[in-house]
């Protein structure tokens, strides 16, 4: 609470945790915020390297009234959410050796009442970040693009999700810039927190997929292999090809013996 604060102070914290959520009430003063995660095994883990990267998301709660939030970086501050900002995701990376902070300055308000300046985060290293479509990836730069064979292979192994399924509908949501896509599935072959679940037609377990707006992802026919992460709490595309076209690549892997994981096909 800013009220332990006093005017123009600047309290030091250090964010340990992968993700989390943050509450200041009636803000004062400003909040520095260390990013010092603690990271789960990703897939440069796997094969055994440091992650070249950490990424961060921010995503501002509804009532972010009070405060405006930066990056810090290397002493310059860019500003992250104004107050009172739309509910959209920021995302940024940094390197490991880099230090960077979040720094929560509180807005001058003749009353300081009913004012919370809250937000969920997520830090993780070397995540994949790249928001896609079934036939095309997000880049860290902003332009959808095919995945290639490698990242196909790579994402059926370290995904949060791989499920075989087709696309019942998708929905724009113009304010939040994201499509959502309807998936009906055939298989689940990984889930690590019940995403899809029963209650579709025929009691097949549905479920939705984001994807950012300006991919400008369309229904189409046919079965894709889903594959993608958990985004404060909602599942995003990373790849997803057609399942015959994954099933290629995979033989094409096994037999070359550069599978980089081993995967039920039928």
């Amino acid at each position: 609470s800013g009220l332990l604060q006093e005017v123009g102070s600047v309290e030091q914290l250090s964010l340990h945790c992968a993700e989390g959520s943050l509450e200041w009430l009636y803000p004062t003063g400003a909040l520095r915020l260390r990013l010092a995660p603690r990271l789960p095994p990703t897939t440069a883990a796997i094969k055994g390297r440091s992650p070249q990267h950490i990424t961060a998301c921010v995503k501002p709660s509804g009532t972010f009234r009070g405060a405006q939030l930066y990056l810090e970086r290397g002493g310059v501050l860019e500003l992250l959410l104004p107050e009172a900002p739309q509910p959209r995701v920021r995302c940024f990376s940094w390197l490991p050796q880099e230090k960077v902070a979040l720094f929560l300055q509180a807005t001058p308000h003749p009353d300081i009442s009913r004012r919370i300046a809250a937000f969920r985060y997520e830090l993780r290293g070397d995540w994949l970040a790249r928001l896609a479509l079934p036939a095309a990836s997000l880049t860290s730069e902003g332009a959808c693009r095919p995945c290639n064979d490698t990242e196909i292979l790579m994402a059926i192994c370290t995904s949060d999700f791989v499920i075989r399924g087709s696309i019942q509908s998708v929905s724009n949501d113009v304010e939040l810039q994201e499509s959502v896509i309807g998936v009906s599935t055939a298989r689940i072959h990984r889930q690590k927190f019940p995403l899809f679940q029963t209650g579709g037609r025929l009691g097949q377990p549905t479920g939705s997929i984001r994807t950012p707006l300006h991919c400008g992802v369309k229904p189409g026919p046919g079965t894709f292999l889903f594959t993608g992460w958990l985004h404060f709490g909602e599942a995003w595309l990373s790849c997803a090809p057609r399942y015959r076209d994954f099933q290629r690549i995979y033989e094409g892997a096994r037999r070359a013996r550069q599978n980089p994981c081993e995967f039920p096909v039928d």
